[in-house]
Formats: C-alpha cells, sequence, structure tokens
C-alpha cells in the first residue's frame, strides 16, 4: 500500500436504487454507496453514502460519518437530530431509526468501529 492515498471526494460518483418498500415511510426515496478505502484492521471500512429525499427506516451498524452536504433529521423512537453540512455523528450498531431527509443527503461514513 502506498504511504499516502488522496480520495477526491467530489469525484466519487454514487449509483443509487430504490429503497426496499418495506422500508419506506414517505416519499419514494433512493439510497446507494460506495466504499472509499479500507483501513488496516478487521472490517473498517471509509465510503460514501447517498439518500434522495424521503424517510426510510433502518437499522445501524456502528458507524460514525461526516455529513458533507444535504439535510436529514434522525429519529431514534425517543428523540429527533437534525443533521447537515459539517456535522460529525455517531450511531450504535443495533440502533433502530427512521432517516427523513429534506435535502439529498451525501456523507462520508466510516464503519467497522
Amino acid at each position: 500500500m502506498d504511504p499516502v492515498s488522496i480520495h477526491r471526494l467530489a469525484d466519487v460518483t454514487v449509483v443509487h436504487a430504490s429503497s426496499d418498500p418495506a422500508d419506506v415511510v414517505a416519499g419514494t426515496p433512493t439510497t446507494g454507496a460506495v466504499t472509499v478505502t479500507t483501513l488496516d484492521g478487521p472490517g473498517v471500512e471509509v465510503g460514501v453514502w447517498e439518500m434522495s429525499a424521503g424517510a426510510v427506516r433502518d437499522v445501524e451498524a456502528e458507524e460514525a460519518f461526516l455529513v458533507l452536504a444535504g439535510r436529514a433529521t434522525i429519529e431514534t423512537g425517543g428523540a429527533t437530530f437534525e443533521v447537515g453540512p459539517g456535522d460529525l455523528v455517531r450511531l450504535a450498531e443495533g440502533t433502530k431509526t427512521v432517516w427523513t431527509v429534506s435535502e439529498p443527503l451525501r456523507k462520508l461514513y466510516v464503519t467497522g468501529l
């Protein structure tokens, strides 16, 4: 592996697919993800994830992410969190969420922590 690796996130293309109808809460959201790199260690992945406007249910993996663009709320059953560009968020594995995206969301994620 090279000692320095640069990934131009603005150039990363994410292909979307329709969300599973069983998970859709509102709208017709699409999502997509691309692995950008992996880190030494078991299962640590860094990538870009996107979601179009709409709302979906999810059960989270252990993850930290940085919102690059867009706006959303994340509901966890008892609390609602607003996220936007520049927000760094940590999600605990197994957390049940509802993502409501008002502006197409693009995030850099790290999972397998």
